[in-house]
C-alpha cells in the first residue's frame, strides 16, 4: 500500500471510529489488542459494530462486551491471533462468577459475533468463541419489578401537571403503562406520531429493528398527552421529537430527545418521591400494564398484540398475577 492509499486508509479510519464512538456514547476508542494488531484489524473492528448492528442499544452494550474481553486477554499477553476456545472459556468462567446468565450470555455472543466478523474480513482464522457454550437459563416468570393497580396510579397521581416538566413525565410514564411500550420506543416518538384516526387518536412506536408499532391511545393517555403538548406549545413541530429534555433544573425544554436513561432516572425520582419502595425501572410500567390488561379480563393472545411480541411465550414472562396468588397463599401459615 502506497503512502497515499495508507493515509487515506487512516483518516477513513477516524472519522469510523468518530462515528463509532459518539453513537454509543463512551469514547473508549478501539482495544489496544486491535490497535497493535494494525489497521486492518482496528477498520474491521468499527466497521463490526457501525456497519452490522443496526440498535444502538445492542451495540452499546456488545461494544462495552467486547472491551471487557479484549482488556482481560491483554492482561494475559494475548494476540488477536493466540486467542483459543480455552480462553474465551476461562473468561466466560470468570464472569459467571459475578454476573446473572443472561448478562454472561450477551458477552459471549458479542464475543462470537465480532469474532465471525473478523474471520470473515480475513483478520484472524478462526472463531474461538464457536465451541464455546455459555450457562444454562431458562425462565418462566420475568423478574421485572411491578406495580400493582394502586401503586401505578398513585405514581402518576404525585407527578405536580403545574409545570411543563411534571406533565412531560406524566405522559411518558402513561404512555409505558398504556402502550406496554419500550422506553426507547417511546422516546423515538416525533409529534406525528402522536395522530388522530377515526374518533381515537393512536401511537405510533418505534420499535427495534426499525419496526413501527401503531397503538391505539387509552383515554387516560390522551388526556396526558395533551395537556402536555398544549403547555409544551410543539403543536407545529410535527418532525421534531416529543418527549424532550429539560434545560438543566428549570422547567423549560430543549429541542434535544430524551434518551432512556433521561427516562429511568426521571422514573427512579419520580418513585422516590411517590414513596414507592419497589425497585422500578422503565421496563416496570411495562409489565405492570400487561399484568393489569389481563387481570380485568384481558387475553394472552391481545396482549401479544399489543406489547408487539413475536411469541405468546415473551408475553407470558410480563403476566405477573401469579404473584398475588403466591402471596396469599403463603399468609395462611398461621404458625
Amino acid at each position: 500500500m502506497d503512502d497515499e492509499s495508507f493515509a487515506a486508509n487512516v483518516k477513513l479510519s477516524d472519522t469510523r471510529r468518530t462515528e463509532l464512538t459518539t453513537q454509543i456514547g463512551e469514547p473508549k476508542g478501539l482495544p489496544a489488542i486491535f490497535r497493535r494488531a494494525g489497521h486492518r484489524a482496528c477498520n474491521s473492528f468499527i466497521d463490526f459494530f457501525v456497519g452490522s448492528i443496526r440498535n444502538t442499544n445492542t451495540r452499546s452494550a456488545y461494544y462495552r462486551a467486547a472491551h471487557g474481553f479484549f482488556a482481560w486477554c491483554d492482561e494475559h499477553e494475548l494476540t488477536l491471533e493466540r486467542i483459543r476456545p480455552v480462553h474465551v472459556a476461562a473468561y466466560i468462567e470468570l464472569l459467571g462468577r459475578s454476573l446473572a446468565a443472561p448478562t454472561v450470555k450477551q458477552n459471549l455472543s458479542a464475543v462470537r459475533m465480532l469474532f465471525d466478523h473478523l474471520v470473515v474480513s480475513q483478520v484472524v482464522e478462526m472463531n474461538p468463541a464457536t465451541a464455546v457454550r455459555g450457562p444454562r437459563y431458562s425462565t418462566k416468570k420475568g423478574k421485572t419489578p411491578v406495580l400493582d393497580e394502586d401503586e401505578a396510579r398513585h405514581l402518576i397521581d404525585s407527578i405536580e401537571s403545574e409545570s411543563l416538566v411534571g406533565l412531560r413525565d406524566r405522559a411518558i410514564i402513561a404512555g409505558m403503562v398504556y402502550t406496554f411500550a419500550r422506553v426507547s420506543a417511546l422516546v423515538g416518538m416525533n409529534l406525528e406520531d402522536y395522530y388522530p384516526q377515526g374518533k381515537r387518536w393512536w401511537a405510533r412506536l418505534h420499535e427495534k429493528g426499525g419496526k413501527l408499532h401503531d397503538v391505539p391511545c387509552h383515554h387516560k393517555l390522551e388526556e396526558a398527552l395533551d395537556a402536555y403538548v398544549e403547555a409544551a406549545h410543539i403543536s407545529g413541530d410535527k418532525k421534531r421529537p416529543l418527549f424532550r429534555s429539560a434545560i438543566r433544573k428549570t422547567d423549560l425544554l430543549s429541542a434535544s430527545r430524551m434518551t432512556r436513561n433521561d427516562v429511568y432516572r426521571m422514573v427512579r425520582r419520580r418513585a422516590a418521591a411517590a414513596g414507592i419502595e419497589t425497585a422500578v425501572g422503565c421496563h416496570s410500567f411495562r409489565a405492570t400494564g400487561i399484568t393489569n390488561y389481563l387481570v380485568n379480563g384481558g387475553t394472552l393472545e391481545k396482549a401479544q398484540q399489543l406489547a408487539n411480541h413475536e411469541s405468546a411465550r415473551t408475553t407470558k414472562l410480563y403476566d405477573r398475577r401469579d404473584d398475588k396468588l403466591t402471596l396469599d397463599e403463603v399468609e395462611r401459615i398461621t404458625i
